[in-house]
């Protein structure tokens, strides 16, 4: 199995690297930006990419937006630090086959791996049952309205709630309470979680289909 671990720390890389040894007959490659792991990605066609969300000049998901532009076959296991909903689902939608959490037991990336190079889905357990429950709750990133997805990309941008406010013409009060809402739907506690995953999907436009 061909294995290309795309992550901006090299203790990760080395720690992944020490992990996936065990698995029997294994070539690895390394790579720590987005550019380098496409051009890793076309030298050494690996079976298995894992990869990184936060990478050194760029973002891992529209590293794996490259990355499956580039090989539509492409089979990548995310593995973040992040156990956010939100990132698990952003991460499926663009094509990943696996996603894990670094808080993970370690057991449970191997397994992605492994399901991946024979291209089945795997999510962590931990990540998989708060999805469940979120879902069973009638939430979902893909439930922002066009609104909502407009005030996301805004964050995105830098602007405080206020600013949105003025920008949009419309009360405080109300950004604040689609704020609210947002944050319901996508399973986040706190503005600066909207930010950091505007931040992420490039406002939001990776979502998918935008509501009326």
């Amino acid at each position: 199995m061909k294995i290309l671990i795309v992550d901006d720390h090299t203790v990760v890389r080395d720690g992944v690297r020490r992990l996936v040894e065990v698995l029997p007959d294994t070539e690895i490659a390394e790579a720590e930006s987005p550019s380098e792991a496409l051009a890793a990605f076309r030298r050494f066609r690996p079976d298995v990419v894992v990869l990184d969300i936060n990478l050194k000049n760029g973002s891992g998901l529209d590293a794996l937006r490259r990355l499956r532009a580039d090989d539509p076959k492409a089979r990548v296991v995310v593995f973040s630090m992040y156990s956010d909903i939100v990132y698990a689902v952003s991460a499926q939608r663009d094509g990943a086959l696996g996603y894990v959490s670094k808080s993970a037991p370690s057991d449970e990336l191997l397994v992605a791996i492994e399901k991946a190079f024979e291209g089945l889905a795997y999510v962590d357990a931990e990540t998989a049952a708060m999805m469940a429950e979120h879902e069973s709750h009638g939430g979902g990133a893909r439930d922002l309205s066009r609104r909502e997805l407009q005030i996301l990309h805004m964050l995105g941008e830098g602007k405080s709630l206020a600013d949105i406010a003025e920008g949009l013409g419309v009360a405080y009060k109300t950004i604040a309470n689609t704020s609210t809402r947002m944050k319901e739907k996508l399973g986040v506690e706190r503005t600066s979680d909207l930010v950091r995953f505007a931040l992420e999907t490039k406002g939001g436009r990776m979502l998918g289909r935008e509501n009326p």
